[in-house]
């Protein structure tokens, strides 16, 4: 009769095990785990097993060479395991322990049909694709010329990614018979507007005319150079800030990531009497509501500045969707990834949606405003556009 020793043999050196599950521990231990799933990982190009322990509240791995995994699984069906089922391609093994320790192993028909898959991590499905060389990315050094990211780089390439799948999702909302006019107010060093113009123009076709804005005259010329040098003959830069910027009169799409303080709402208004049929906005340095809002019910939060800080940007941020929303858009807050350098990680997206409320979401509006003993900068700049214009 086959040991246990002779199957472990059999199946891990060669790389024919495609899972495994050890079960019924033979003491029964508080805070122990309960039973060991194993399966084939592929490490550096060399086979290893994953062992996933499996506590009541938590799973720890261990990744093993061949030879410990062996010595690691013998032990566990020696001392503390007396069940396991091996599945490989060929056949399934019931492994069987006694009380007395006495080992049966019997062999069935195979359950599984298909080879593993060996890879550790499996590869998240991006916009752009890691391993395909994308021109814009290796200008700006997120990847070498044949398509892999720099590990130093990974974070901002997970953030382009993030960002155009944010934009993906509103396609739909955009003009699809035209040239479409996009600006991004203070674009900085531009990689989402570089990653914007590459996904909107090369991979989906579009015509455009995109304006990235800034204040810093060395960053515009240097982005305004790389726009060249990639061909990118719909993509210029300015020197400029948002309060004074009056090149169009009509926008599809408004950008404005990392805006501080009320040049995010000096945005907004642009994008809304512009009639842009997207806006995406990542808020920072909300302090407006933070010197505005009084509310004795709060005092318990609003006495400790770190929690008042935290507020004042939640609220600031809900004061902007709901204007948005009254003013014709709808309007999501979305989780981003953290900006290069501040925790700001909230997204405000939104679409052109119709006609302008006339009533419930303006009295919502008002309450939560009152309740603030706020004056939003925002309400101001778009009172002509708002319900109440003439009672203000």
């Amino acid at each position: 009769m086959q040991t246990i020793n002779e199957l472990l043999g059999a199946v891990l050196p060669e790389g024919k095990l495609v899972t495994a599950t050890l079960s019924q521990p033979r003491r029964k231990e508080e805070g122990a785990y309960t039973k060991v799933a194993v399966k084939p990982v592929l490490l550096k190009n060399e086979l290893h097993y994953q062992l996933a322990y499996h506590y009541e509240k938590k799973v720890t791995h261990d990744n093993l060479t061949p030879d410990d995994a062996f010595a690691k699984l013998s032990d566990l069906l020696e001392n503390e395991m007396r069940q396991a089922l091996f599945c490989t391609l060929e056949a399934d093994y019931q492994v069987l322990i006694s009380k007395k320790g006495k080992t049966g192993i019997l062999k069935k028909p195979p359950t599984k049909k298909e080879a593993p898959n060996l890879s550790h991590n499996r590869k998240k499905t991006y916009v752009l694709d890691e391993g395909q060389p994308v021109p814009f990315l290796v200008e700006l050094g997120v990847m070498n010329d044949k398509g892999r990211v720099l590990a130093a780089k990974y974070d901002k390439f997970r953030q382009i990614n993030r960002f155009l799948e944010m934009v993906r999702d509103i396609l739909p909302a955009l003009p699809q018979d035209r040239k479409l006019t996009i600006v991004d107010f203070g674009c900085g060093k531009s990689y989402l507007t570089f990653a914007l113009y590459h996904y909107l123009a090369v991979q989906e076709g579009f015509e455009l005319n995109v304006v990235g804005l800034d204040l810093k005259a060395d960053v515009i010329e240097h982005c305004e150079a790389l726009a060249r040098t990639l061909n990118y003959d719909g993509l210029h830069f300015r020197i400029g800030d948002i309060a004074d910027y009056n090149e169009f009169d009509a926008v599809d799409m408004v950008i404005t990531l990392h805006a501080c303080d009320t040049a995010t709402d000096a945005a907004l208004e642009k994008a809304v009497r512009w009639g842009a049929s997207a806006i995406l906005s990542v808020p920072c340095c909300q302090h407006e509501l933070f010197a505005q809002v009084r509310s004795e019910t709060l005092e318990p939060l609003l006495s400790h500045g770190i929690l008042k800080e935290r507020f004042a940007a939640l609220a600031t941020d809900a004061v902007r969707s709901k204007l948005l929303d009254i003013v014709g858009y709808k309007t999501q807050l979305l989780e981003f990834i953290d900006m290069e350098h501040t925790p700001k990680n909230i997204l405000i997206r939104a679409v052109k949606s119709g006609e302008p409320d006339t009533g419930a979401l303006w009295q919502e509006y008002e309450t939560f405003r009152n309740f603030l003993g706020a004056e939003p900068y925002l309400e101001n700049a778009l009172r002509d556009r708002l319900p109440s214009a003439s009672t203000l």
